[in-house]
């Protein structure tokens, strides 16, 4: 009889796959490891078989690796639910204005903006640059912080162009800059969606910025 011999190891059995395709891959994994060990114990040396503590360390394993494999799809099952339950709380927000950072889009109307001057300072500039990065208007703000009405104009009081801007604050103390900050503003919040399990508010722009990072909510201004 021929036979061929074998070591009394064989390789791990492939990852029991990703929580999204867990199940299918878990199963498809196990039945690959019953064909490696039906073929492990048909072609084994009879004079020399392999220690049956090899076979229980190799079933342990890929039993750990398919634990692992479904505690994960429960976790990310849990995360979507957990995701929905937070959209259906959130689903007030649609057509109310949020404050967030970033980007400020303008579109022919005045924004309303919010900032805080650095501890100390005595004088606050607003520096109002366009996509590129080009600096397009500076004006002082007062010094003790508030939310007030922006109206989009360049350095010659011209209206700026619609499109995005980047608003900043630069805090001084008499001539000493202190900090520079983005100043935040309001924007309409035209819906609320998952991204990567946590729930996102969607601006006008098509901007997608996390439910966690939405510092305030206000009924839009009539006329706004």
């Amino acid at each position: 009889m021929d036979v061929t011999p074998t070591n009394g190891t064989t390789p791990a059995p492939p990852p029991a796959g990703t929580p999204a395709a867990g199940g299918t891959m878990i199963s498809s994994d196990f039945q690959t490891f019953l064909r490696m060990m039906t073929t492990q114990l048909q072609n084994q040396d009879p004079l020399n078989p392999i220690d049956s503590a090899d076979y229980a360390v190799q079933l342990a394993t890929f039993s750990g690796v398919e634990q692992q494999a479904r505690t994960n799809q429960i976790l990310q099952t849990m995360q979507t639910q957990m995701g929905l339950a937070g959209l259906a709380q959130l689903s007030g927000w649609v057509g109310q204005e949020g404050r967030v950072g970033g980007p400020v889009r303008v579109d022919g109307k005045a924004v309303t903006v919010s900032y805080r001057p650095a501890s100390g300072a005595d004088r606050v500039v607003l520096s109002v640059n366009d996509a590129n990065g080009t600096l397009i208007a500076r004006e002082e703000l007062e010094p003790d912080g508030s939310t007030f009405l922006w109206t989009p104009r360049n350095a010659q009081g011209q209206p700026l162009a619609d499109g995005s801007y980047s608003l900043t604050v630069e805090s001084y103390s008499g001539e000493d800059l202190l900090s520079t900050d983005e100043v935040e503003h309001y924007a309409l919040i035209r819906e609320i969606r998952l991204a990567e399990g946590a729930p996102v508010v969607v601006l006008p722009d098509g901007r997608e910025v996390p439910a966690d990072q939405v510092t305030a909510i206000r009924t839009p201004p009539q006329g706004g």
